[in-house]
């Protein structure tokens, strides 16, 4: 099992303390933990892609480049690359860039996005969104693969024998397909015969787990070989400690002002209580022992292979959510990885049959 720390660049007060960093310092927060995910043996280090409050997340690509500046090892994802909302040739050209600036250790998860505010900057609509979604990656992934592409698009003026530069490194770019409520990024994936990575954070496991049954189910039906899908998984929240009390303790506080805002801003409540929390959301909240436990139902469930994890605090003390890490690395991470296999390609940069890839 691979594992994964992802930010989506939130910027709002801390839950606990309510301090509210200054822009600069959240971006610098970022990178340090960019750097500490890669020290402490994380597979990768993912960053989303949000234009709306109160995200500072809206170029993924510079974040990223910087990060592929500070570390060596360590795998860069997009959570996810809004294609829905992009130029398709513009998206490239700046992933292709990434891609050779980090020595082809660049995955993407991309999606439609969320969000009424960032539809409308963009004039996306509702009923347009997934029709754009799927045309813009049609475009991106012939353009990753095709030196001149021609395309007869909707949503941006069509391509004949377009060359856009610079030619990426990966060939192709590994693409994996954000899954949170719907099935047209379901089928997408499947048609494909893309890795599919479910949100699995607001709710408790079944829509997830019924998703991802369905990916499989088109898997298949599209001619694809079982053996080769590849599933991902998002979590709630990380806060592991010695001990269950331990960590209800430190999480308590991150829970309820949680719950609090999410009363003031009449959004819906899912699980009341942190207890309810703990066990039926996905957040990996507890002992060790714990973790490795609910870790091992939901993959009872969905039979992934990757799991993302919170890079951020998020409320916890920079000391609790490095302690945190620590403890998942050594006393969770070396368990599942004995358990669970790894995705069924290499996690190294994507080539052709037969090609060494540079050493990174």
């Amino acid at each position: 099992m691979k594992f994964l720390a992802i930010t989506l660049i939130v910027h709002r007060p801390d839950p606990v303390t309510g301090v509210r960093k200054s822009t600069h310092e959240r971006f610098r927060e970022v990178l340090e933990n960019a750097v500490l995910a890669e020290e402490l043996g994380f597979d990768g280090f993912g960053v989303g892609e949000r234009h709306e409050r109160p995200f500072i997340s809206s170029s993924p690509t510079v974040v990223l480049s910087h990060v592929a500046a500070l570390t060596r090892r360590i795998r860069l994802f997009t959570a996810v690359t809004t294609l829905s909302l992009l130029d398709p040739v513009r998206a490239y050209e700046d992933y292709a860039t990434l891609d050779h600036l980090s020595n082809g250790r660049l995955d993407l998860i991309i999606g439609k996005g969320n969000g009424a505010a960032q539809r409308d900057l963009f004039h996306v609509t509702p009923e347009d969104q997934w029709d754009r979604n799927a045309e813009s990656y049609e475009v991106f992934r012939q353009l990753w693969r095709e030196e001149k592409v021609t395309a007869d698009t909707r949503f941006r003026p069509p391509l004949t024998e377009a060359e856009v530069w610079p030619r990426p490194y990966q060939r192709p770019v590994r693409v994996w397909h954000g899954s949170a409520t719907s099935k047209e990024s379901v089928d997408l994936a499947a048609r494909y015969g893309d890795p599919l990575f479910s949100a699995n954070v607001t709710n408790p496991i079944e829509p997830y787990a019924e998703l991802i049954r369905y990916y499989r189910e088109r898997w298949e039906f599209h001619g694809h070989d079982p053996a080769d899908i590849a599933v991902g998984a998002g979590t709630a929240g990380i806060c592991v400690a010695p001990t269950t009390q331990e960590a209800l303790a430190a999480y308590r506080p991150i829970f309820d002002s949680n719950l609090a805002f999410f009363k003031q801003a009449d959004l819906p409540v899912v699980f009341e209580t942190l207890e309810d929390f703990v066990e039926r959301s996905s957040a990996l909240i507890g002992s060790p022992q714990q973790v490795v436990d609910k870790v091992h139902r939901y993959h009872e469930r969905f039979g992934h292979t990757v799991v993302h994890l919170h890079a951020d605090a998020g409320g916890l003390t920079d000391a609790q959510h490095r302690d945190s890490l620590e403890l998942f690395q050594s006393a969770v991470a070396p368990v599942l990885r004995k358990d669970i296999p790894d995705p069924p390609f290499d996690w190294g940069p994507v080539r052709p049959a037969g090609e060494a890839a540079a050493h990174v």
